[in-house]
């Protein structure tokens, strides 16, 4: 029974909104913020595509909002799904490197 609710858990957490916060930061300052790094990360992404190489299964990621995200990993099927992690990755990267945290949105 407790493997079940550990299962229950692991999906509801992987449901669960998310979203960046840092204190005393304005809603402009977010915005030029999250705007800088997605342009950053699109920017490398697609600059390193041609590395990546089809791995033997499904890609299991998170994206920037904390959103689940399964990629095949054959490129005739998705042929820029690697560089969609890659971009969300170093999106993620910069902003927790600007100070902001992914974290659950309060319930209302």
């Amino acid at each position: 029974m407790s493997r079940i609710a550990a299962l229950a858990f692991a999906l509801a957490a992987g449901c669960t909104p998310m979203e960046w916060q840092k204190q005393d930061v304005s809603a402009e300052q977010f915005r030029a913020d999250e705007q800088e790094c997605r342009q950053q990360a699109a920017r490398e992404a697609s600059f390193r595509a041609w590395h990546y190489q089809s791995m033997l299964g499904p890609v299991f990621a998170r994206d920037a909002t904390g959103g689940m995200i399964v990629w095949p990993s054959s490129a005739v099927v998705d042929p820029y799904g690697h560089q969609m992690l890659a971009e969300s990755r170093l999106a993620q990267f910069c902003m927790e490197s600007k100070g902001y945290a992914l974290v659950p949105v309060p319930k209302k």
